[in-house]
């Protein structure tokens, strides 16, 4: 496998730099299935696709 394939996925800082917001609310739209993610054992795995779904249907655009 490549490295690149795995470009879009990032982490929980990532996704709080991205959106200006804390790790406690990042956390919170993680578990509520806000932003579709997946967890292996502690560390949550966040498609970059799926945060930019949720800008859109935050955005309305």
């Amino acid at each position: 496998m490549y490295q690149e394939e795995f470009s879009d996925l990032i982490t929980i800082d990532e996704l709080c730099e991205l959106l200006s917001i804390g790790r406690n609310y990042a956390y919170s739209l993680l578990n509520s299935g806000e932003i579709k993610a997946f967890r292996i054992g502690r560390i949550w795995k966040i498609p970059r696709g799926a945060v930019w779904e949720y800008i859109k249907r935050k955005s309305g655009l």
